[in-house]
């Protein structure tokens, strides 16, 4: 498709690009929602992650609450780091 994102519409949705995947995948394979789990699941994942980002950022006072675009990658590395020690 190659669509372009808007990057106003990236900075307040931190998992557009799971949203539009998902949508991809329903568009081809004739909006069959069986055949997207995967898809689905990738972007309630993200919402989830980002969602508790937001809340611990805001109950600590740190703004924005949502990171910017060129920190998230940080951030969900340094997460990453984070589970894998912890196994």
């Amino acid at each position: 498709m190659g669509k372009l994102i808007n990057k106003d519409a990236e900075r307040l949705n931190p998992c557009l690009k799971e949203q539009e995947k998902s949508y991809e995948c329903l568009n081809k394979n004739g909006f069959d929602h069986a055949k997207c789990e995967v898809y689905f699941d990738n972007y309630n994942t993200c919402k989830k992650f980002w969602g508790k980002v937001y809340k611990d950022r805001k109950a600590q006072g740190v703004t924005p609450y949502l990171p910017d675009v060129g920190e998230r990658e940080k951030i969900k590395n340094d997460y990453m780091k984070y589970i894998k020690e912890q196994l």
